[in-house]
């Protein structure tokens, strides 16, 4: 007879018996007949399947790598029993494996096959080579060798090997708490003392709905403006103060208080992250709610919402987000008014899509999703000698000001505004016509994964909406196409109904990191991050939000020596990824940061080669919005770490000067276009693969912007059929990737052609535009 699947504490007190027994030749030795079965599971047990909670996702879990324990030098398993020989012990090992017993054991106590099996190797790995064994593994694996014990025994010293190298095993209980987002309005007990009243203005763009929740804000004793821009609050700062209503400015990277003194003012506008849950305000105001279902944003109108201590809530924004609201409100037991509001003027589609540039009239807006094409369509515009204004995200915001009041001024030549959808909010605009370039942009789907696809029905509208604002010179507006066989597809879109958002996003705080981290003090910040998104339990009104870019800083600085806290601030800073000098900037910040040396306004001057030249060429424009990002970035650190980040004034000086550096960088666009096509067309002459029209016209529709191609070719390869299949190229990956599809490729080809037409077009003909006014 032998021991079989004794428990440790079991085991350690029959062990001695069962020797004893089999030495005097005695069989009856004790099994686990008469041992309850509760007795073999512990702590780890159900760890992936029990108290009904989401299994997580196992790839996740990364062995720890184990110190080694002091056992001395002397082997006193070795005399009390006999050395091991590795031989025996390696097919006892290799036995104990393909037990179907011990897998299943293994499966009630959290391992499934794949963590079984990377303890498993741990665990021989440590058997074999560690000299000398722990006395009570040593006596089992000997008796085990010698004939007197089952492999089954090792089951308990593998299970806490296991623990030891899967931590998580051990406390998947305590994780699965701190992981558990579904009652999120608890997070907000201020909020919950008070009975607030819930004012949703709903309404479409241009319908006056965010003016009807200002007044309310302005008349009240105190208030607070939530915006997702920081030209939003910095409109609201000033109204309000213009207003003779005292107000500060709050966002990431500024803090602007009335009072001489830094005192708060009753009054504040912020962008919605910048939002405090703490002080008490009379009305408060949620801007662009539809938000809330932006998958890296949505958390922050999430928060707002359910946060915010302010007797009266006035909500902005599309009517598909009442249902999801109120929704909200109902699980906090607050009712919501809905006031609904219809557009002040007119906006039609027109039946004739613009078709060419020749056909500009004063008041158009060309809609690009890319800058490639907001370049090339300002190039275009000014080979007919007209001005135009250009606006687009990654443009600081006095230079997106400076252009619109450009396009806005009666007086200015400049009647043509050539934007990106950046324009959808934010800025008060004369637009009568709306012009889409094109009705597919990149766009993140719910996986985090970015795509090409067609606008959805709620950004058509945002856009075409800017056109006829009631405050402008055009009391009706217009929207239609560049190309004709867009023109359905637009109208299509228009007739569309917005559907209603459904959930709202989340985002693990601070506090929730750093529980986690306390359980696994050795898994890095990514890496939590993953395990919490993983194990993360909400309700069908809440998702969360995509975390990607905050790996992507994570997994950056994980070399840097910083405390959690730090590293979380550090990962949560807005930048963009795409972006490799503002990314080296931040890990520079870190590493500098790391040494506990103050990042001081000369060595920000030196990082950055301040001061700067105008730029000669798009690309010393993009390089200056830039280094724009990077004072952003260095004023958002100085407000969370003042001590590290000490001159923050003096950069905010120099910034001021950079704006206006790059506003007349935009100002010259088009010079700085020509001046960079002319480099490109020599670098083309060294390069043969880029002399190709069709490669380089491809990868221009085809990537919509990603990369800076040109978009000027000879006349004479103009005539050269659209190239359909080239090998190896763009086209077929993106077609591989699910990224193309074939019929879009058709549609590609036939854009292509279009425009290719429309640029001999438009370079045999010149027309006086202000004939037309």
């Amino acid at each position: 007879m032998y021991l079989k699947r004794i428990p440790q504490f079991a085991r350690c007190c029959l062990q001695p018996v069962a020797r004893s027994l089999q030495r005097s030749g005695d069989r009856r030795v004790p099994t686990l007949c008469s041992v309850p079965r509760w007795t073999r599971l512990d702590a780890g047990r159900r760890a992936l399947t029990g108290g009904g909670g989401k299994s997580p996702d196992t790839s996740l879990f990364f062995p720890v790598q184990l110190k080694p324990t002091e056992t001395g030098d002397t082997d006193i398993g070795a005399e009390l029993t006999q050395p091991l020989n590795k031989g025996e012990v390696l097919k006892v090992l290799n036995k104990f494996y393909k037990r179907k017993e011990i897998q299943r054991l293994g499966s009630e106590n959290g391992l499934d096959a794949r963590l079984f099996h990377q303890a498993f190797i741990s665990f021989r790995k440590y058997v074999l080579e560690t000299d000398p064994l722990q006395v009570d593994l040593h006596i089992v694996l000997n008796d085990i060798c010698v004939g007197v014990g089952h492999v089954d025994d090792l089951f308990p010293f593998f299970m806490r090997h296991a623990k030891q190298i899967f931590p998580m095993l051990d406390c998947m209980d305590d994780l699965r708490k701190i992981s558990d987002l579904r009652l999120p309005p608890n997070w907000y007990p201020e909020a919950r003392a008070i009975q607030r009243k819930i004012i949703f203005h709903s309404g479409p763009t241009n319908s006056g709905k965010t003016h009807h929740a200002i007044q309310r804000y302005l008349s009240a004793k105190s208030g607070v403006y939530c915006g997702p821009l920081k030209l939003l609050a910095h409109e609201i700062f000033q109204r309000t103060n213009d207003s003779g209503v005292p107000c500060d400015l709050i966002t990431g990277e500024e803090q602007v208080y009335v009072d001489v003194e830094g005192k708060p003012a009753a009054h504040a506008a912020c962008t919605i992250e910048m939002c405090s849950m703490t002080t008490p305000y009379e009305v408060a105001v949620i801007d662009e709610i539809q938000m809330i279902r932006d998958l890296s944003r949505g958390w922050a109108w999430t928060r707002a919402l359910l946060g915010l201590c302010a007797e009266e809530i006035h909500i902005c924004g599309e009517a598909a987000a009442i249902n999801l609201v109120t929704e909200l409100m109902f699980t906090t037991g607050e009712e919501v008014e809905v006031r609904k509001y219809d557009r002040l003027t007119p906006l039609k589609v027109l039946d004739q899509a613009m078709e060419s540039l020749d056909n500009l009239r004063p008041g158009d807006c060309i809609v690009c999703f890319n800058k490639n094409d907001i370049y090339s369509v300002s190039r275009r515009i000014e080979a007919q000698g007209l001005e135009c204004a250009v606006i687009y995200g990654s443009l600081p915001p006095g230079t997106k000001l400076a252009q619109a009041k450009k396009f806005n001024d009666p007086e200015d030549p400049c009647k043509i505004l050539v934007a990106t959808d950046a324009i959808g909010m934010g800025l008060n605009l004369s637009i009568k016509r709306i012009i889409f370039n094109s009705l597919v942009k990149p766009n993140l789907n719910e996986k985090g994964e970015r795509e090409i696809d067609t606008i959805s029905t709620s950004q058509a509208l945002q856009i075409a909406g800017r056109a006829g604002r009631f405050s402008s010179q055009f009391k009706d507006g217009e929207v239609t196409t560049m190309f004709r066989e867009d023109l359905p597809l637009l109208k299509e879109i228009m007739k569309k109904s917005v559907p209603d958002i459904e959930t709202a996003g989340l985002h693990p705080t601070a506090e929730q990191i750093e529980m986690f981290a306390y359980h696994l003090p050795e898994a890095t910040l990514s890496n939590l991050i993953d395990i919490f998104v993983s194990l993360s339990q909400v309700d069908g009104l809440y998702f969360v939000c995509n975390v990607d870019d905050f790996k992507f800083v994570a997994d950056m600085i994980q070399h840097i020596p910083l405390n959690l806290r730090a590293r979380y601030v550090f990962c949560t800073a807005p930048i963009n990824r795409k972006q490799p000098f503002v990314c080296t900037s931040l890990l520079k910040f870190a590493r500098q940061f790391s040494k506990n040396e103050p990042l001081t306004f000369d060595w920000i001057c030196r990082h950055i080669s301040w001061p700067v030249t105008c730029p000669k060429t798009i690309k010393d424009l993009v390089h200056l919005e830039s280094v724009h990002d990077i004072l952003d970035l260095y004023l958002w650190l100085s407000y969370r770490f003042m001590d590290m980040f000490p001159d923050a004034n003096l950069v905010r000086q120099i910034q001021k000067e950079l704006d206006s550096i790059i506003r007349m960088g935009v100002y010259n666009i088009t010079k700085l276009i020509r001046a960079s096509e002319s480099n490109a067309s020599v670098a083309m002459k060294d390069n043969a693969a880029l002399q190709d029209p069709k490669q380089g016209a491809l990868t221009d529709m085809a990537l919509l912007g990603k990369f800076q191609l040109q978009r000027k070719v000879r006349k004479a390869k103009l005539s050269q059929p659209f190239p359909r299949k080239i090998e190896g190229s763009l086209a077929s990956k993106l077609v591989e990737q699910g990224l193309l599809t074939s019929d879009m490729l058709e549609q590609l080809e036939k854009e292509w052609l279009k425009r290719q037409n429309g640029n001999q077009t438009s370079e045999t003909k010149t027309k006086s535009f202000k004939g037309k006014k």
